[in-house]
């Protein structure tokens, strides 16, 4: 809803949680980190609310995936920003399973990449018509 709204003003957290069927309380906790974040930002008062700051088109699947989830790899091993040492991995130059994960990463790191809120707001205009 924030994304349809980019740049027509402030939406209210009870009007978001109403139309997208989301708890406040839950839908706060969420705004809040992406306020954090700075993907959004709010104005206090009447005529207030919340708004994106980077136009759709700039937020990456994977920029919201990381801030809620973390890694994109599936184990620790392979990731580029939460690099760890596998416990049960006693040489990963040797794994049977480390190369295939990389490009398991890859994947799926290079299509949320390129995914934007824009495109899922295109995907939503050509389902309406």
């Amino acid at each position: 809803m924030l994304g349809r709204n980019y740049g027509q003003g402030y939406l209210l957290t009870r009007n978001i949680a109403q139309k997208e069927n989301i708890p406040k309380k839950f839908l706060e906790q969420i705004l809040l980190e992406l306020k954090h974040a700075r993907f959004v930002n709010s104005k206090q008062g009447v005529g207030g609310g919340y708004y994106l700051i980077k136009k759709p088109k700039d937020i990456s699947v994977a920029d919201v995936y990381r801030l809620f989830d973390g890694a994109i790899a599936l184990v620790p091993c392979v990731s580029l920003n939460f690099y760890e040492k596998c416990d049960d991995c006693k040489n990963e130059k040797e794994c049977l399973l480390h190369d295939e994960f990389i490009k398991i990463r890859e994947g799926a790191r290079v299509v949320m990449s390129k995914t934007t809120i824009q495109s899922f707001l295109q995907h939503d205009k050509k389902r309406k018509k």
